[in-house]
């Protein structure tokens, strides 16, 4: 248990982050352009309008967004804590300043500019198809389908089965993200496992967060409870009435 945590921890992630878009950069060039096809067009079309308009939005904005709020605003309801909210509002903080600042600053240009090289893209230049890694979708499957199971784990009474459920749900999502993207040609392989992991990072980045800021208010009430508050003026009034 504690190694498979030591392989989701922000160290681990954000090593690997590292460690793929430095190798992103040079060496895997030649395995992206090569391993990179438009599998779709050789399915019917049928299953391509299935890819494009059923499996992808999955992990888009559109559905997982949705998805994340009412999952926050009702625990929120039932717990009568802003908390919830504030770790939902917090992911998708994170999503556009975490994984739309990574896409903007490295610049790579998607595989419809037939160029995987980083800074050669970019908004003004190629528009959306200049911004490719990492991967927003892959990103999201984690990030944002992850929040909503935190906080589902952290603030309700849900069994560890149901939430291991949920995480094995979030886990197919991320796959499905990935699967998709690659058959449709829209990301570099390595666009997709960036995301992944850039979105695994924010994550447990946010849990910590969060976790922290749990223990710091439970450490004040207890120690507001242990040392009540005295009126002022009452201490002066003791000793002389002694």
């Amino acid at each position: 248990m504690n190694r498979s945590r030591r392989l989701i921890s922000v160290s681990a992630l954000g090593g690997a982050l590292i460690l793929l878009t430095i190798l992103a950069a040079g060496p895997l060039q030649h395995v992206d352009i090569h391993g990179h096809e438009h599998w779709s067009r050789m399915l019917p079309p049928q299953a391509q309008h299935i890819l494009q308009n059923v499996l992808d939005p999955i992990a888009g904005q559109a559905v997982c967004l949705p998805v994340l709020v009412t999952v926050a605003v009702v625990i929120a309801y039932r717990r009568r804590s802003w908390r919830p909210i504030i770790c939902a509002a917090a992911a998708e903080a994170a999503f556009y300043l975490g994984v739309g600042g990574f896409k903007v600053l490295l610049a790579r240009p998607a595989p419809t500019e037939r160029d995987a090289e980083f800074f050669a893209g970019g908004l003004l230049k190629d528009g959306w198809h200049g911004i490719s890694y990492p991967s927003g979708h892959a990103a999201e499957a984690v990030l944002v389908y992850g929040t909503a199971v935190y906080l589902i784990a952290r603030y309700t009474g849900a069994s560890r089965t149901l939430v291991r459920l949920l995480a094995a749900g979030v886990g197919l999502i991320a796959l499905n993200a990935v699967v998709v993207s690659y058959i449709l040609g829209w990301h570099w392989a390595s666009d997709l496992f960036a995301g992944l992991l850039t979105g695994g990072l924010l994550l447990r980045l946010l849990v910590w967060w969060d976790t922290d800021a749990i223990a710091r208010e439970r450490a004040e009430r207890e120690l507001a409870v242990e040392r009540p508050l005295v009126p002022a003026g009452y201490e002066r009034t003791e000793k002389l009435a002694a």
